[in-house]
Parts: structure tokens; sequence; C-alpha cells
């Protein structure tokens, strides 16, 4: 019973009550003067009871009331609530929307929730705050939109991608081996790289790009044969044994970086992005060149297992600052299906000079595939959890020089078919060592010099200008950077490979080369640059003495 409704009960009671005191006080005349005063005291009291009632009435119905318009106001938010409402689809949008490679001002703060009071009950309103637009900053990164998911090219495509990629790789192998020492380089990243490159070509410097590189698709077809390619890698890259520290590891990644204030046509950085899942990260390499190369540099460092640093080296970019940098990374790490045995002994290996040196080695018996033929013999060896092989091919002793310049992907295929499975104890040094290479010169040797060249370079399908027609600016690819890593031992293999095409703009047009040829006696000095300084000064009359 509600405190209203207890107050009427007790004054109906003691009505009743005090109706049958009356009668029997009447009967005593002695106690009639007391009896009516406390009647009239009583009296009083019942009305001012009564009043209480009455209020207590209305409150009642006021209580009701007031539950009817809570229930239609809703309950009172919890703070999850209030963030829950802020973000809700039908409320005012807070998201900020992809920024596009163009470098799209980004909007500004989320509307800010403000909190209304109804009814003592606390009400979350979205009130939108005027939007202040952000500018590009050099640091800011664009999301980039996500690479296909699906292949859309067919197989005999991407036969033909695999195949011009194998012959470059053994084309860019003969042009650098007549370096002396060890060689490894990622043929596969450098022609990642040097594809992004090439979607912005046209007319001559396409054309020599495609010979040099071995692209015998068309471009509209050859991205997205390089993304159908990746798709297949990546799906094979990872997910197996992961709780083996040997698992299969095959990461790769690209990223394209540009001086945020020069302007690229929105149909190369789509494509780039859909087929190499790399967005445009805008930086500013004239006035902070340093922050731009360390930035790559981690990122180069991150996509690899920090196995490749410092791919731009200090000082590269403060001597010609890129309007755009297109990078590559590469990461592998797997295991032998069978471990080696490490020997305690190091044993010697021979030299081609006929030398020799000792190394530690490794060793195991097992079936595995095999060929031999003229000349050479090769094994190949599984990993782990994945369809990844290493082919060692060992030549004949004396015969490396010729069997070398030999190698192409022809030669490869036929010892690829020749491969059977054999019982073998396989002996072989441990190893690790890392590679860098300036390629320009090397690919202007190839046969693409007009992509180097200030006059000839045509990459109007990046800017829509052209250096070959004279328009200003224009853009020219300045350096070709790779570095590459690989440790073999006795659990398995780890290697990783980095590639950045940097592309420069070009403000003015080259007059001619100045030709000069110093043929009689001169004079020369060391000094350095930045402060003047005279170190050496000399003068040759003479060179021959």
């Amino acid at each position: 019973m509600t405190p209203c409704l207890r107050h009427i009960s007790m004054e109906t009671h003691w009505r009743r009550r005090l109706s049958e005191s009356e009668n029997q006080r009447a009967e005593q005349p002695d106690g009639r003067v007391f009896f009516l005063a406390m009647a009239a005291v009583s009296r009083i009291a019942f009305a001012g009871v009564g009043i209480l009632a009455l209020f207590c009435l209305l409150a009642f119905l006021g209580c009701a009331g007031e539950g009817q318009l809570t229930e239609d106001v809703g309950p009172t938010p919890s703070p999850t609530s209030v963030s829950q409402v802020a973000a809700s689809p039908s409320s005012t949008p807070t998201t900020e929307p992809p920024a596009t490679p163009t470098g799209t001002p980004r909007p500004g703060p989320a509307p800010v929730p403000t909190t209304v009071f109804v009814q003592s009950t606390p009400v979350a309103a979205v009130v939108p705050a005027t939007p202040t637009p952000v500018p590009p900053t050099p640091t800011a990164v664009p999301t980039a939109l996500p690479a296909r998911d699906t292949p859309t090219a067919t197989g005999e495509e991407i036969e033909s991608l695999v195949a011009g990629n194998s012959a470059f790789a053994f084309d860019l192998y003969r042009a650098l081996s007549s370096e002396d020492g060890n060689l490894f380089f990622s043929p596969y990243s450098i022609s990642q790289a040097l594809a992004m490159t090439y979607a912005g070509a046209r007319s001559e410097t396409e054309r020599q790009m495609a010979d040099t590189l071995r692209f015998t698709l068309p471009q509209d077809a050859l991205h997205p044969a390089f993304n159908s390619l990746y798709l297949d890698l990546d799906s094979r890259g990872g997910g197996k044994g992961d709780n083996d520290p040997s698992a299969f590891r095959l990461n790769i990644a690209n990223s394209l970086w540009a001086q945020y204030d020069y302007s690229f046509l929105d149909e190369f950085t789509m494509k780039i992005a859909e087929n190499y899942g790399a967005g445009v990260i805008p930086l500013d390499f004239r006035g902070e060149p340093e922050k731009s190369r360390i930035r790559i540099n981690e990122w180069v460092a991150g996509e690899t297992g920090d196995r490749i640093r410092d791919l731009i080296p200090p000082g590269l970019f403060e001597d010609q600052p890129p309007a755009l940098a297109l990078v590559n990374a590469i990461y592998f790490n797997a295991g032998w299906t069978r471990d080696f045995t490490e020997l305690q002994t190091p044993m010697p290996f021979h030299l081609l000079g006929g030398g020799e040196v000792a190394v530690p080695m490794m060793k195991r018996t097992d079936k595995t595939d095999y060929a031999s033929g003229d000349g050479y013999q090769a094994v190949d060896l599984d990993y782990k959890f994945s369809d990844m092989r290493m082919t060692i091919l060992l030549p004949d002793a004396g015969n490396f020089e010729a069997f070398e310049s030999s190698l192409d992907d022809e030669v490869m295929g036929r010892i690829f078919e020749d491969l059977e499975t054999r019982g073998v104890e396989l002996t072989m040094p441990k190893f690790e060592f890392s590679s860098t290479f300036a390629l320009a010169d090397t690919l202007r040797t190839m046969g693409m010099p007009d992509a180097f060249d200030e006059r000839s370079a045509d990459f109007s399908g990046m800017d829509g200008r052209s250096c070959a027609a004279g328009d200003i600016p224009c853009l020219a690819v300045s350096k070709v950077i790779h570095k590459a890593f690989v440790l073999v031992d006795e659990e398995g293999t780890e290697a990783a490979a980095a590639t950045a095409v940097l592309v420069f703009p070009v403000s003015a047009a080259p007059g001619p080369p100045i030709e000069l040829t110093i043929d009689r006696p001169f004079i020369f000095l060391i000094r350095d640059k930045a402060t003047g300084t005279i170190l050496f000064v000399g003068r040759v009359l003479d060179p021959s003495s």
C-alpha cells in the first residue's frame, strides 16, 4: 500500500474511534469540557492529514506521468552509450573519409557529444562541430586503397609474366657477375619496383623498359598479372607451423612515397594502389630530406625483419631530392624439411684463384631431388610448410666461368626437368652475407637508357608531362638502389631484399653536354666543399712519370 493510501485509511479509523468516544464521554458530565477541547484539536489534526493525503495522491499521479515520460525518452545512457550515439550511423557522421592519393584536405575533428538534461535524466545528443580543414602535411599517411584480393589475370598471362621475370633474372645475373666477390639479389623485388615505375612510362621509354625487363604483356594485362602472382605467393606466405621457430614466412610489400606538393595523375596512383597495394605517402623530400630518408628506411626495416637497414644512404636526398620513390621489400624465412648437422671441424673451401679457406660446414643424408649434366651437378632442397626450394648448382672443378656464362632461363628449365629423387649425402658450407647495388648504370647498359635521360625520359603516365616532348617540369629516373641479405645454416634459410626507384623532377631543359678532355698539364686540389678547407694541392705535368 502506498503512503498516500495509508494516510486515508488511518483517518477513517480514528474518525470511527472518535465517534465511539464522544458517545461514552457524553454520559459523563464531569469530563465533557475536557472532551470537547480534545475533539476540536483532533478535528484540526485530521484536516491536516486529509490535506497531506490529497497532496500524496497528486504526487502519486505525477510519479506515474514521470514514469511514462522516462519510458518515452529511454534509459539513462552510460558513458559507453554516449560514444555509441556519437558514432552511430543514424547520427551525424563523425568518421574521417579515407584520404585520397592526391592529398585532398582531411576533415576536421569529429562532432562533440553534448549532454542535455530532461527530468533529471541525462540524454546524449550529438551537436556537430564546425569542420576545420587540415591541409596535407609531409608526414600524413593517407589510407591506401587495398590491392585486388581476387586474381583477375589468366593462367597464360601469369605464365608469361613468370617466364619474363625469370629471363630478366638471368640477364641481370650475367650483368652483375662481372663484379668481384659473392653475389646475392632479388630479381622479383627489382622487377616489382620497376614494374610500378613502368606503369607511368610512355613512348620509347616504355618500349625500352619492356624489352629490358622482359615484359611481354601490354600494360593493362601486366599489372593485374603482377597482382595475381602476388596473391598466389601471399596465400602460401604463412599460417603453417606458426608454433615452429623455423615456420615458413614470406612477406612482400610495396610503397609509394611522393613529394607532397607535386601533382601525380589519379590514373597512375590508382593503378599502383589496385595492383601493388601501395597508397601514396606524402613526404617533404626538399624541406626535410633526412627525415624522409629515415622514414623510408624504417618502413623497409620493418617489412624485412630488420635485415635490410639504411637502404637509402645518408645525404642522397640532399644532393638530389626526388619527386617520387617507388619501393619494394621482400622477406623470406623457412626451415629445412630435415635439418643438417653442424660439423665440429671447419673444412676447406676451394677458391677460383686456386687457394682455399677453412669454413664451417654442415651435413645431412636424405632423399632429395638431384641431377647431373655436362659439367655440373644440381641438388634441390625442400623447405618445411611450403612449396619453396633452394636449388644449388655445382659446376665441375675448373668449369665455373664457362658454366656461369652459359646460364639462362632455358638452361635452368632443362636442369629442373632433369631433377629426380635420389639418396644424397650432402655437405655444404654455412654462410651469411649482404649485397648492395646501384643499378642505374647496369640497367642503362641492358637497354633502357631513356628512363634515366633528362632529355629523353617520358613518364607522362605519372604526371602528364614528358621530358622527350620538352615539357617542364618532367620526370626521369635518377637511381635504382637494391640491397639483399641471406643467411643459410643447419636449420634453414633467411633472406631479405629491398629495391628503391628514385624519380626526380627535371626543372630546366638541359643543354648539350660539355666535352672536356684533360690531355695536357693540369693543376688539382682536394677540398672540403662544406667548409671550403683545402686539404691537398698538386699539379700533373706528365701522368706517365
